[in-house]
């Protein structure tokens, strides 16, 4: 009966953590938070991608998962706050910063894409929401997978 108890309390953490996760996401600030963060432009700041908005992965084999990154700085005078990372599709999982970028500070911006059952060129995009202009922003990367 112990074991059963620990395992339930088990559930009930992970179910509250992903419950906190949703109402706040991973950048910590509730909806209310992210909206007034976006729609305040006195708090905008710029963003400069080290890289580029471009990345070409090259060949991979199908069922890999291969990670792509994009490097940024804050430009700005303002804080950078991510409030969303988005992709096109499923088969790409972008990670989501958990914290705002003092002025001057750099990050990373990074995916995985999951190449199952996608064999051919495949282009994909991140959408990167923050309190910039352009808003959301793009990033593109280019895959090809083989059999």
């Amino acid at each position: 009966m112990k074991k059963t108890g620990i395992f339930i309390a088990a559930i009930f953490i992970m179910a509250a953590c992903h419950n906190a996760d949703e109402k706040t996401g991973s950048s910590g600030l509730t909806l209310d938070q992210k909206e007034k963060v976006l729609k305040d432009t006195s708090n905008y700041t710029t963003l400069q991608w080290l890289d580029s908005t471009y990345s070409d992965l090259g060949k991979v084999k199908e069922g890999q998962v291969v990670e792509v990154a994009f490097h940024f700085k804050n430009t700005g005078t303002k804080n950078l706050v991510i409030t969303d990372i988005t992709a096109g599709c499923g088969c790409t999982i972008p990670e989501k910063p958990g914290k705002p970028y003092s002025p001057g500070q750099e990050g990373v911006i990074k995916a995985k894409f999951n190449s199952e059952n996608r064999v051919g060129v495949n282009t994909k995009e991140i959408y990167v929401t923050a309190n910039t202009k352009p808003n959301p922003q793009m990033l593109t990367f280019k895959v090809d997978v083989t059999e």
